[in-house]
């Protein structure tokens, strides 16, 4: 009995289009798309409106396209990742070992905050959040480390419209507030953030230029995070593996 055939054409298609644009072909028309794709004009114009609207084409002519900026956007955000992660990697990894304890390694994306790197703590109360997932930056100790950076002007263009309420506390429930306590995690120079069971620490890591490119933390459960000291001591732990990290991206 053959195989199913599971292949969405459309998205194959839209993929083929994005496939077309290289350093020779950076403007391209509906017509070559179409001929290319081996579809007439009138099946390829909703795949090209959907890839418009997302951002991954952009319109330069009466019928003619380039690349969008979320193709570059998601591009250098890949390459960021895996460079920071390859660097990052045994630090973190050191880290868990002489914690015990999780370790993650996220950047940002947006208003997001994305987890590109894990060390996974064996323990039964370990804190592990897979690699690739997403979150709200104003909900994580890691994504406010992401955030701490950023002036109080650079925070109301990037939340501008946006809701920050429908977040459980102690996320931070409106703007003012976000951009207050960023204020004072980057005095301190870490960011803490309490849920169910666990506390998070992260702390950032920065460029050759002080700019924040990702940021690192410890997943701690409650019953480890209650006993004198602990708190200090991974905070310690923390900034010096994100000074290493820091020291060995900038080469």
């Amino acid at each position: 009995m053959a195989d199913k055939d599971y292949t969405v054409p459309a998205l194959e298609r839209g993929l083929q289009i994005l496939g077309m644009f290289n350093s020779q072909a950076r403007n391209i028309t509906q017509a070559e798309m179409a001929d290319a794709i081996g579809v007439n004009l009138g099946s390829l114009y909703r795949i090209i409106q959907t890839l418009t609207n997302m951002g991954y084409l952009r319109k330069v002519g009466t019928n003619s396209y380039e690349l969008g900026s979320q193709v570059l956007s998601r591009g250098f955000c890949y390459l960021s990742s895996r460079e920071i992660s390859e660097i990052a990697a045994p630090y973190i990894t050191n880290l868990r070992d002489i914690t015990s304890l999780s370790s993650h390694l996220a950047i940002r994306e947006g208003r997001e905050t994305i987890y590109v790197f894990r060390a996974l703590a064996l323990q039964i109360l370990a804190v592990n959040v897979p690699i690739g997932m997403r979150y709200p930056c104003h909900t994580t100790a890691m994504g406010r480390a992401l955030l701490m950076g950023m002036s109080a002007q650079e925070l109301e263009l990037l939340y501008s419209g946006h809701r920050l309420d429908g977040y459980p506390v102690p996320a931070p429930q409106t703007l003012p507030e976000l951009i207050e306590l960023c204020k004072q995690e980057l005095s301190q120079g870490w960011s803490l953030h309490y849920s169910d069971y666990s506390t998070a620490i992260a702390v950032p890591i920065y460029d050759y230029v002080d700019n924040i490119v990702a940021a690192i933390n410890v997943s701690v459960p409650d019953a480890i995070m209650k006993k004198a000291g602990t708190q200090g001591r991974l905070i310690k732990m923390l900034k010096d593996t994100a000074k290493n990290i820091s020291e060995d991206y900038c080469g």
